[in-house]
């Protein structure tokens, strides 16, 4: 039965790889993967209560990443409500392709360290696909804000959920994994940079924006600037508290609700109506949401019935340690890094290799930036391709080698320093 969980998710995953072919949304195909390797495992525990046990545990670290996403996107969309984002738009006067390609990917590398990827991702994915007309152009700087984001949040603690977990853990310190990963995490970006950049050429002509003038420019500076520095406390908050992440991110849609509210007062009930949270709420891709959590429930199964636990120790009998770390860099592309880099954790001790040893940070640059190999291979990937409706092959073709000469490159040059 443990084998036709594992068969159960390669299918499920071949019909989201396949989803524009068959015509049927990933996300439906996500949900049912999820549901029947949870029952197939459910249908072999001798233990049924343990089972369920372990489902709540999963459950309750993907509703912790759900409330997050959904969390992000309702700031997101108030930003756009009242024209945050055409407020930034018009700072960039540049309209060379090549040129909003650099700005992006540097502000996306940068921005990720001190945020995460996957609010980075929402963040910077909405802006683009607000200032350019041509999807195929779009495309391409998004994939490429898929990488800087997963790049930019491997050399930071607060950046990447498993440089997290190995800061958490006492594995890494800050000053050590910034001194050492912030170069190869930029060689991983500049990389495809450059491939990516022979694909662009010429300028662009601007999306025509429903401007809203409802609002003054006052008015929409206060929810631009609350809406990103709240973004920016999410992380400051985990780090005082100690709660997980979502925790901070429903405190600032709080806020960034009552401050909208307060504006709404000033102005008649139809523009209430229109510019309220409720708006924002219905704009939120729940597909995308929905296929996260299936994704995560899918993977989750694997987790409980030992299949990536058993997967990272034959790979450790197989080879040295860092060629060990450098496949999990690859296999954190099909599945959650998450758990592979808990598994990781698990086998080797602080005795073994202490508190900021090589081992340790590179790691973390190989599970935060292997994700960006396939779309799907990362928070950030996924949040990206269900704004922007990126199908898996077209990123395969077009993003996947790039991201994978980044990858290499990025490991080559941490073997340097290390």
């Amino acid at each position: 039965m443990e084998w036709l969980i594992l068969i159960v998710f390669i299918l499920g995953y071949t019909l989201i790889i396949f989803e524009h072919q068959i015509k049927l949304d990933k996300a439906a195909s996500a949900l049912i993967t999820g549901v029947i390797c949870w029952t197939c495992y459910m249908l072999q525990s001798k233990d049924p209560e343990l089972a369920n046990h372990k489902l709540y545990e999963q459950l309750g670290e993907i509703s912790g990443i759900l409330f997050f996403l959904i969390g992000a996107m309702t700031i997101v969309e108030l930003i756009d409500l009242y024209d945050g984002f055409q407020l930034i738009i018009e700072k960039i006067t540049t309209k060379s392709k090549r040129k909003l390609l650099l700005i992006v990917t540097l502000f996306s590398f940068f921005l990720s360290a001190v945020l995460d990827n996957m609010t980075t991702a929402i963040v910077m994915t909405s802006l683009v696909t607000k200032m350019l007309t041509d999807k195929k152009d779009r495309m391409l700087i998004i994939g490429m804000i898929i990488i800087a984001a997963n790049a930019g949040g491997a050399w930071s603690p607060i950046g990447d959920v498993t440089t997290t977990m190995l800061w958490i853990g006492n594995k890494i310190t800050t000053l050590g994994v910034i001194k050492l990963l912030i170069l190869p995490s930029l060689v991983a970006t500049l990389i495809p940079l450059l491939l990516i950049t022979r694909k662009l050429k010429g300028s662009f002509v601007p999306s025509p924006l429903a401007i809203n003038n409802e609002y003054s420019i006052k008015e929409k500076s206060i929810v631009l600037i609350f809406g990103i520095g709240l973004l920016l406390f999410v992380p400051v908050f985990k780090t005082i508290t100690h709660l997980p992440p979502f925790m901070g991110m429903l405190l600032a849609v709080g806020i960034l609700w009552l401050i909208t509210e307060i504006l709404h007062h000033k102005h008649p009930s139809e523009s209430q109506a229109k510019n309220s949270i409720f708006s924002a709420l219905e704009k939120i891709d729940m597909p995308s949401i929905l296929f996260f959590m299936g994704i995560l429930l899918a993977v989750g199964s694997l987790q409980a019935s030992g299949w990536l636990a058993d997967l990272a120790i034959q790979l450790s009998k197989a080879g040295n340690n860092t060629m060990v770390v450098a496949a999990i860099g690859l296999l954190s592309s099909i599945f959650d890094n998450v758990p592979l880099v808990a598994a990781v954790q698990g086998m080797y001790s602080l005795d073994q290799y202490p508190t900021d040893h090589f081992f340790w940070n590179f790691l973390a640059f190989c599970a935060g930036t292997g994700g960006s190999i396939l779309i799907i291979g990362s928070a950030a990937g996924v949040a990206a391709m269900g704004i922007e409706k990126i199908s898996f092959f077209w990123y395969l073709k077009n993003i996947s080698l790039a991201a994978l000469a980044g990858y290499l490159s990025g490991a080559i040059v941490t073997f340097w320093l290390g």
